[in-house]
């Protein structure tokens, strides 16, 4: 069954208005989190809306927080999101981070005591806005085995890179450093489908095509699925976002991260403060001329847009394409919800007096 965007938007703002948000605060949530449907990331956006408020009934979240820069210089800052919803801090720490490149020429913000910050393409994009390139990097719940171990130890911690173009569309990075994002086994499940090879493995570290790998004692797998198929530099990527999350900006990291679901406690002795991210954002013309970038960045788009594809395949994508089109699609069409996902949030809207969609 398909909804508006304005309808979800709607429900979204009055259930988080109702756990204490702001009514600023809780459009931007609903902004961030509506992203993630819009943009064909089923598994991001208000199929998680009940996810967020267990963790603030858990007292695990702050409606109210008092999100502050504890450290800066010219071109980088430390922001501390009490306890706020990731999908609140983000949009305030990438704002420092554009405001910072306009005087500096780049900006780069790290982020503690945060959590879930929805999806990370929508806060590089931001930067789209102001001819600057953007990235946005989070950790995440620790469900992901090391190359070679058995132990999880990373979250699927995303990449995001959004640079602008001219004439062509932006070129948008928005990728998980594990073979799947645990979003789309959630999606698998409420299908009743199994996983491919190489996304999940058993807790003794074998592989596995369950779904409920992962529930069982399993751990998704990094990037490249195995050694043989690179995935010591999925561990590598993951490893980097987890570093510039949380050890730069004082957040919790690896196995200390606090996970997403509210039923699983936080670690009793944890090394830092709630969730880390990393936001950046690069003026182009800190490098060269703006017009001259884009109309070059229209070039390089161009040009692979033109490489010939391979056999059964109708054309080469850009990074950002799929995404791009299917927002395209939703916005007009509506977006797609689940039976289960349905089910979850009229529950939700019963169980605070807000009115399900009719």
């Amino acid at each position: 069954m398909n909804f508006s965007f304005a309808q979800l938007e709607n429900f979204t703002i009055h259930i988080l208005q109702k756990i204490g948000c702001s009514e600023e605060d809780a459009r931007t949530a609903a902004r961030v989190l509506l992203a993630a449907d819009v943009r064909g990331v089923d598994s991001h956006g208000v199929a998680r809306l009940s996810g967020y408020v267990r963790l603030w009934e858990a007292d695990r979240i702050n409606a109210r927080p008092n999100l502050h820069i504890v450290h800066e210089t010219p071109s980088t800052a430390v922001v501390d999101g009490d306890g706020g919803l990731g999908l609140v801090v983000a949009p305030f720490a990438m704002q420092v981070a554009i405001d910072k490149a306009k005087t500096a020429g780049t900006g780069w913000v790290s982020v503690k005591h945060s959590n879930h910050y929805g999806i990370a393409g929508i806060h590089a994009m931001e930067a789209l806005k102001h001819d600057m390139i953007g990235i946005s990097l989070t950790n995440a719940s620790p469900l992901v085995s090391p190359t070679f171990s058995r132990e999880r130890m990373l979250g699927t911690n995303p990449i995001a890179v959004a640079i602008p173009a001219n004439k062509q569309p932006p070129f948008v990075l928005d990728m998980a450093t594990t073979t799947a994002a645990n979003g789309k086994l959630e999606i698998l499940q409420r299908k009743q489908q199994e996983a491919p090879l190489g996304w999940i493995q058993d807790r003794d570290g074998n592989p596995t095509t369950s779904p409920l790998g992962v529930k069982d004692g399993g751990a998704l797998l990094p990037l490249g699925g195995d050694r043989e198929h690179g995935s010591h530099k999925g561990y590598g990527l993951g490893s980097v976002v987890d570093i510039f999350s949380a050890v730069l900006s004082g957040a919790n990291y690896g196995p200390w991260v606090p996970p997403f679901v509210a039923f699983l406690e936080p670690h009793p002795h944890p090394v830092g403060e709630g969730l880390g991210h990393f936001f950046g954002a690069m003026r182009i013309d800190a490098f060269r001329p703006a017009d001259e970038f884009k109309t070059h960045m229209d070039q390089w788009i161009g040009r692979f847009r033109e490489a010939l594809p391979v056999a059964g395949q109708e054309k080469v994508l850009i990074p950002g394409d799929p995404e791009r089109e299917l927002e395209a699609q939703r916005m007009q069409e509506g977006i797609p919800l689940l039976e289960p996902v349905i089910a979850d949030l009229k529950a939700l809207g019963k169980k605070f007096n807000v009115e399900w969609i009719a």
